[in-house]
């Protein structure tokens, strides 16, 4: 079976796209990819990359074709360009050079932006072939939530596109079940819908010659990964001046993002020194040792708009595949797999009081009881978030006639 791949994002950037493109390619497919230079998150492409080097290559049996993108920047006019010059580029690809070749299925990884879709749409109109799309963001709702706009043009003439995007797709993959609702809200699409979770390695498995920083001693709590607007870091910071007079909390930040300067700052001007540290970026495979380390891992979302609040962050599933208790201040997308697993405990959006009280009242006082519910996030993991069941899922619905 050969499986056409189209994403913006691929190796050597981190994505799930990279999982899947692999995955079936051990399982005995046949996949080429059609993805953009390498240049996320910062925009920089990368090195040994450019627009006249490896735009062709093949790893681990995948082969990959680059198409031409306009690295992407900070500002919203320059990711918008990003975004389009990755569609239009592949399009054209797809026209003059992937209308020749026979694909038994096309698969989207639909993280942001929705115009990565186009293409796909395109070769699944010219050659009659099934267009798996696997949905990790909601738009035109993700352009409010994350991007800020809320021009009623740009998002009416967005949401046309979702709707034939979503016509034009045999199945629509949820990575969300609290996606269903927001989908249905464009169209009957129910038959298409099926739910697709987002998995991770297993965090267990620690790579002793590693090396990260020495932590304080104390309660760690810590959050890893992005540290962007969407982190809803504001909420955290109030958070933390609350619980300021109980030392023994330690709030300890693994990553980087578009708030890691604001939050530095605010740390310092809040007099949190002493408490809260931004360690910085760190590669995927020192997170097992971090998250070893940590009493509690703590994952947020704003709650400002729908699209995050249903949305379930990959970080979930990685701190439940570590076995550590989690601690949230999300929607409900995240807040429904960890109360169902009872991996920890989950406070609405923005609500920093309550998450306060819950370590105050909960946490702290039943340190055991809550060290015993990080076992409960491995076992559903274990059940439910592990790449290769995931990745049998996966190759079960392509395989479907």
């Amino acid at each position: 079976m050969r499986v056409l791949l189209i994403t913006q994002y691929f190796h050597p950037e981190n994505f799930k796209s990279n999982d899947i493109a692999f995955e079936l390619k051990k399982r005995g497919y046949e996949v080429d990819a059609l993805v953009g230079i390498p240049n996320y998150p910062e925009g920089k492409i990368y090195p040994g990359y450019g627009i006249l080097k490896k735009r062709c290559e093949t790893i681990n049996g995948v082969n990959v074709y680059r198409t031409f993108q306009i690295p992407r920047g900070k500002s919203a006019i320059r990711l918008f360009v990003n975004y389009f010059s990755y569609a239009i580029s592949a399009t054209i690809d797809i026209l003059f050079f992937y209308a020749f070749r026979k694909y038994d299925a096309v698969i989207v990884h639909e993280v942001s932006p929705i115009f990565q879709a186009i293409p796909a749409v395109v070769y699944k109109k010219l050659k009659k072939k099934p267009l798996y799309l696997w949905v990790l963001d909601i738009w035109p709702d993700a352009l409010r939530s994350s991007g800020g706009i809320n021009s009623k043009t740009i998002i009416n003439f967005v949401d046309v596109i979702v709707k034939w995007v979503y016509d034009n797709s045999y199945k629509i993959l949820l990575s969300s079940r609290r996606f269903e609702d927001m989908i249905l809200e464009k169209g009957d699409y129910k038959n298409k819908m099926e739910y697709f979770p987002n998995w991770s390695d297993d965090q267990t498995i620690v790579d002793d010659s590693i090396q990260i920083p020495e932590l304080p001693d104390g309660f760690l709590i810590m959050i890893t990964g992005n540290l962007g607007k969407v982190q809803d870091l504001e909420s955290v910071g109030e958070c933390m001046k609350i619980l300021h007079n109980y030392k023994e909390l330690k709030w300890i930040f693994v990553g980087d993002g578009s708030h890691k300067e604001w939050l530095d700052r605010f740390i310092v001007e809040n007099g949190l020194s002493d408490v809260a540290f931004t360690l910085g970026r760190f590669s995927g495979t020192a997170m097992p040792k971090f998250y070893q380390k940590a009493n509690a891992l703590l994952v947020t979302l704003k709650g400002d708009y729908p699209q995050t609040r249903k949305v379930v962050p990959a970080r979930l599933q990685s701190y439940m595949s570590a076995g550590r208790p989690v601690l949230a201040m999300m929607g409900e997308g995240g807040a429904d797999i960890i109360r169902e697993s009872n991996c920890g405990y989950a406070v609405d959006a923005g609500d920093y009081t309550a998450l306060a009280d819950v370590i105050l009242s909960k946490v702290l006082k039943n340190q055991d009881e809550f060290e015993k519910m990080g076992l409960n996030g491995r076992i559903y993991y274990e059940r439910e978030f592990t790449k290769g069941k995931c990745m049998e899922h996966l190759c079960e619905i392509i395989n479907r006639k």
